[in-house]
């Protein structure tokens, strides 16, 4: 079985955890702080914010710095990437059933 690029592991990976899927789903209408995107969240800040990098490193989001304020938007273009993959392999999948 051939291995799937390592930015579809490492975006579902990112996807797989319930507090940064919550996030995505959070940018996903509009950008946010990061003060308003952990408010929701019972975690201590810096905690918080290595969700945040997994997110970013793997291309979700980015982020920009104005002052002492950061402020995460979400990369819709990384999402149909992952969007492009689940429909080929839904793809297969139905090949598969058919038979």
């Amino acid at each position: 079985m051939p291995k799937e690029p390592i930015d579809i592991r490492q975006m579902f990976h990112a996807l797989g955890d319930p507090t940064r899927l919550a996030v995505v789903e959070k940018l996903s209408r509009g950008p946010k702080k990061v003060t308003d995107l952990a408010a929701d969240f019972e975690m201590a800040l810096p905690s918080f914010t290595q969700h945040l990098s997994v997110l970013e490193r793997c291309g979700l989001v980015r982020s920009v710095k104005t002052g002492r304020v950061r402020t995460y938007s979400l990369v819709a273009k990384r999402l149909r990437a992952a969007q492009d993959w689940l429909r080929s392999q839904r793809k297969a999948w139905e090949k598969q059933k058919g038979r």
